[in-house]
């Protein structure tokens, strides 16, 4: 099993998290191999995805040890919990939950809970959060705003999300983001209803460049 620390470095090292937010579980699992294909190892199943725990598990059967699954839209530590058991190695909230903190902390399982204002994201990392998902982050700046941040808060993680695209994400990574999470701009849902997955392969290959270049350019 992939340890927490283990998961966290695949996190900053890679720097792309895959998010899937689709209607049904069938297009999860399509979209996943799509992911997979495009050398992405972090992908993140909303739980607002038809059937969101038989995929996780599905999942995690499947590429056992090749990806690291997560869970998104974990709300409260009531669905941290489920998420979990189903084989969820990192959780993700776009809401600041403390008892899903404490939950993920007692289980090992790394905890990216949302917030966005200066004092949310220092009370999410004081209760005990790896990282912290800054969402929605194109509307209060973009990179402008995570580099606003990293100067007071350069401690902090930070995965900007919402509104990240190719052309902002190297951005985003050089204004100290840890790594970003990626949605509708990677899962594409055009490509979804042709059934052309190999748009999501492509467009991993080339997220995943420009976060590469981006840490390599400083």
């Amino acid at each position: 099993m992939t340890g927490k620390r283990s998961v966290m470095e695949r996190m900053t090292d890679e720097g792309l998290v895959a998010v899937v937010r689709v209607s049904g579980s069938e297009e999860a699992v399509d979209v996943a191999a799509a992911l997979k294909a495009g050398g992405v190892s972090l992908i993140e199943i909303t739980m607002t995805v038809q059937g969101a725990l038989d995929v996780i598990k599905e999942l995690r059967r499947k590429y056992a040890g090749d990806v690291i699954i997560g869970a998104g839209t974990v709300l409260d530590a009531e669905a941290g919990k489920s998420a979990i058991l189903a084989g969820a190695q990192f959780l993700v909230s776009p809401n600041l939950s403390l008892d899903l903190i404490q939950l993920a902390n007692t289980k090992k399982v790394v905890v990216v809970p949302g917030a966005l204002t200066p004092t949310e994201i220092v009370r999410a990392w004081n209760a005990g959060a790896d990282m912290v998902k800054v969402f929605p982050v194109a509307q209060l700046g973009g990179p402008e705003y995570i580099k606003a941040l990293k100067g007071p808060l350069p401690q902090i993680p930070l995965v900007p999300t919402g509104g990240v695209n190719l052309q902002n994400a190297g951005d985003f990574i050089r204004s100290g983001a840890a790594a970003v999470g990626v949605g509708g701009e990677l899962v594409d849902k055009k490509a979804i209803g042709q059934k052309n997955f190999a748009v999501i392969t492509e467009t991993a290959k080339a997220f995943l460049k420009v976060i590469q270049e981006a840490r390599r350019k400083g």
